[in-house]
């Protein structure tokens, strides 16, 4: 993988492609070390097909991308640009597009199947996003069907319809919701989601900044009692990643997702430790490739050459960024 990728450069004059814009003047901006600079948006499609194809795959499975509605992903990206709380630092959005060009992205990355993670912040907000979601994917090739849900009245009968319906992965946020994942509440959702077997990524560790319910503590009493659930732990558990990791091995539907993780954004501040990469390639067949498209600070080809450079091999990287996500979520 390259450390310089191309360019996508939006501005008056129109869209650049790979640097070069429509006259075939050079785009200003660079992507440099993991870091988007002067407001360029990264293209590194190129770089991202090489990766795949050079792995001998039809393309990527990403577990962990956004896609919301237009005002509530307005306000999402007004947080990190606000560096709010629960964002902690400096956050540029790297792939600011409207919903189609960033639909366009993903696909010309070779992306096959993706997700639009939703998580409410409130009560009374789940269903609207559940059925905003809904219609999204119905709409949207390759998007696997997503739904959330809130701790408070009624969310075990709306989970159960969401299933029905065809709902593929659930999204939970703990850090966001403020909520205890094994609170009275959500046991008969997490119930009824255990005996269906529906995959719920889950954002449930204590990164970028903890919360009151985040870390491995909440995680642990909720397996405790639902044992056959399929969480799927977001970020690895950043930073709590040892203890995350202890529960994966102790329940078989535990999966682990890398988004963000081993990138040099984050490996300044919350470092996965390299001891535990002989556990994390014994677990390689329940690690998932995530993202967190469009709202990373960098470009997107970055993350899979952090992937590379933990050099646990071909076959892992294969499992990782396809196959594992292919089988789990029905993926042809």
């Amino acid at each position: 993988m390259v450390g310089v990728a191309g360019l996508v450069e939006r501005g008056g004059g129109g869209v650049t492609v790979g640097g070069v814009a429509a006259d075939g003047a050079a785009a200003d901006g660079l992507v440099v070390d993991g870091a988007v600079l002067d407001g360029a948006v990264p293209d590194g499609s190129e770089q991202v097909r090489a990766f795949w194809r050079e792995l001998g795959l039809p393309g990527l499975v990403d577990v962990h991308t956004h896609f919301m509605p237009e005002r509530v992903m307005a306000k999402v990206w007004a947080y990190f640009d606000a560096a709010g709380p629960l964002v902690g630092r400096e956050w540029p959005i790297a792939y600011r597009l409207a919903e189609e060009e960033r639909l366009a992205v993903l696909r010309g990355f070779g992306v096959r199947a993706f997700t639009s993670m939703i998580y409410p912040h409130k009560p009374g907000m789940a269903v609207w996003l559940n059925g905003w979601a809904a219609g999204f994917a119905a709409r949207t090739p390759g998007c696997l069907r997503t739904a959330t849900f809130f701790p408070e009245d009624g969310a075990a009968a709306y989970v159960r319809a969401e299933v029905a319906d065809g709902a593929r992965v659930f999204k939970a946020h703990v850090q966001v919701g403020g909520y205890d994942p094994a609170g009275p509440l959500l046991d008969p959702v997490w119930g009824a989601l255990a005996e269906a077997g529906t995959p719920v990524v889950i954002h449930c560790g204590s990164g970028p900044v903890p919360a009151r319910y985040t870390g491995p503590g909440p995680v642990a009493r909720l397996l405790a009692r639902h044992p056959r659930l399929r969480l799927v732990i977001a970020h690895l558990g950043m930073p709590e990643y040892v203890e995350f990791l202890d529960l994966a091995e102790r329940y078989p539907g535990v999966h682990l997702d890398t988004t963000m993780a081993f990138t040099d954004f984050f490996e300044r501040t919350a470092p996965f430790p390299r001891a535990a990469l002989g556990r994390l390639a014994d677990l390689g067949d329940r690690v998932l490739f995530g993202s967190d498209f469009p709202n990373i600070p960098y470009g997107y080809a970055h993350a899979l050459e952090a992937l590379t450079r933990l050099e646990l091999g071909e076959e892992w990287l294969r499992a990782v960024c396809y196959g594992n996500g292919a089988r789990l979520f029905g993926v042809g």
